[in-house]
């Protein structure tokens, strides 16, 4: 395999058809193959493996479903254990250059294939396919031993245009598919960071292609403890799986506005929460909980805005995001003071829900002095904004409803004020009638030790102190009898 090169190997798919053949009257299972040449030979058992892989290339429906054992189900474990073992210990880069020799002889083989399919005129000279099914086999292994090889291939792979195009699309699932058989966590990444942009394309993307791009993520979540195994992995040598931009493309393709609903739609709503929460998963009160949640606060502030016109269904799950980013990082909120103004519509509906749900809302805060403190900068930003009167009126509508949810919440936070400070007197009342109950010689006894109601001798403790108190300033003149301990 090491004296071929790409030239030589430029002409290698076999242009393979499989039909049932009744003119041979050959067994009802028994497939044949039909060459260029029209000479009919009987099928070996060796090349079962080809017509999956022909499938497979040419996009058929069941290119991810059926090719995990593809073209490895028919190799002994001990021929796979013994090439594992001595892939391991090749240089990385060396895998690299062979995994995208591989994908060139395919891809060119691949063309050749098509344009034979099409009906070309001209004769091109094509080996025999099991040199075709060798390299599959040789690099199924390789993806399956060293399945972080495709991450590093990942610029190249985007950028160059001889990897692009919906006709490469299917040897990429399959790549994929292999890479996702050695490492589940590495298999999202490749699906998130090279197919997902593709799947949310502005140009669009053919249903063909969007079916076999969901069935690769379906298939990828449905594996054994997908769940634990995503969420632990959420974060890769540093660069997380499910960053904060491929959220927003996967959040607005998950909630379209009613009438740019499609079938996929559907699909799309069943992968969102799994891959949601592999996205959101950080270690809280850490340094990544504070970049990820100040990556996302912007990105959810702008989606609640444009959600607001026509998409109610996309501004709710944005302005969760923007909730929860709130309830996880103080600094959020500083961030929010500093993208009020340039996003008012979505921060009228985060005031409204903050207003509206206040005691569900302030138990996830561990202090509520930065809310505080935005609530006031956001009304002299309001009153700024309005009395400038550069403002149109849509804009000034906003402010005026911005302002009455914040002087609600700052409502709530005096009358909590008022509540510590009653809070607080008691407590200095309680802590000085403690001290005298401990200095009253008449608790000294054994018995009223043991007798002793901690209740009833706060209070007729406190009273006679308090009572002593305004007695002494003039203030009251006690009628009050106090019962003795």
């Amino acid at each position: 395999m090491e004296g071929n090169s790409p030239e030589n190997d430029n002409q290698e798919w076999q242009t393979v058809s499989y039909k049932k053949s009744k003119r041979n009257k050959q067994p009802p299972h028994d497939d044949v193959i039909t060459t260029p040449g029209n000479d009919v030979k009987k099928k070996s058992k060796r090349k079962t493996v080809i017509k999956p892989l022909e499938d497979a290339i040419s996009g058929a429906d069941d290119v991810i479903t059926g090719a995990d054992d593809i073209p490895l189900s028919d190799i002994s474990e001990d021929v796979l254990r013994t090439s594992a073992d001595w892939l391991n210990n090749q240089p990385v880069d060396a895998l690299g250059a062979f995994v995208l020799w591989c994908l060139d002889t395919i891809f060119t083989n691949l063309a050749l294939h098509q344009a034979a399919t099409k009906g070309s005129k001209k004769h091109v000279q094509q080996p025999p396919s099991k040199s075709q099914v060798s390299k599959f086999v040789v690099l199924a292994i390789v993806l399956r031993c060293k399945p972080e090889i495709l991450i590093g291939l990942l610029p190249t792979i985007k950028e160059d245009p001889k990897y692009q195009g919906t006709d490469k699309l299917p040897v990429l699932l399959w790549t994929i598919t292999q890479a996702c058989q050695g490492d589940l966590v590495v298999g999202l990444f490749l699906w998130v960071h090279l197919l997902l942009p593709i799947l949310c394309s502005k140009s669009g993307c053919n249903p063909q292609s969007r079916h076999l791009i969901l069935q690769l993520v379906e298939r990828i979540l449905s594996f054994p403890k997908a769940c634990t195994i995503l969420v632990n992995g959420a974060v890769r040598k540093g660069e997380r799986v499910m960053p904060p931009s491929a959220l927003e493309l996967l959040m607005r393709s998950t909630f379209p506005a009613p009438t740019a609903r499609v079938k996929a739609t559907e699909r799309f709503e069943a992968v969102y929460p799994l891959l949601k929460e592999v996205a959101l998963a950080v270690t809280p009160d850490s340094k990544a909980m504070k970049q990820l949640t100040q990556q996302l606060l912007p990105i959810a502030a702008k989606v609640a805005g444009d959600g607001t016109v026509g998409n109610s269904a996309l501004a709710s799950e944005a302005i969760n995001i923007f909730l929860w980013c709130l309830s996880q990082s103080l600094h959020c909120y500083k961030q929010w003071d500093d993208i009020y103004v340039d996003n008012l519509e979505a921060s009228v509906i985060v005031l409204k829900q903050l207003s509206d749900e206040w005691n569900v809302h302030t138990v996830k805060h561990s202090s509520l002095d930065t809310l505080d403190a935005a609530l006031k900068s956001f009304r002299d930003k309001n009153e700024k904004a309005l009395a400038s009167g550069n403002s149109d009126i849509t804009s000034d509508v906003l402010l005026k409803e911005a302002d009455k949810h914040c002087k609600v919440m700052l409502s709530k936070f005096s009358r909590g004020h008022g509540c510590l400070k009653a809070t607080g007197f008691l407590a200095v009342t309680m802590a000085l009638g403690v001290a005298l109950i401990i200095k009253d010689h008449q608790v000294l006894y054994l018995k009223e030790l043991v007798d002793f109601n901690l209740a009833r001798a706060f209070t007729s403790f406190s009273l006679k102190l308090l009572t002593k108190w305004f007695s002494r300033s003039g203030k009251l003149q006690a009628q009050t009898s106090i019962p003795a301990d």
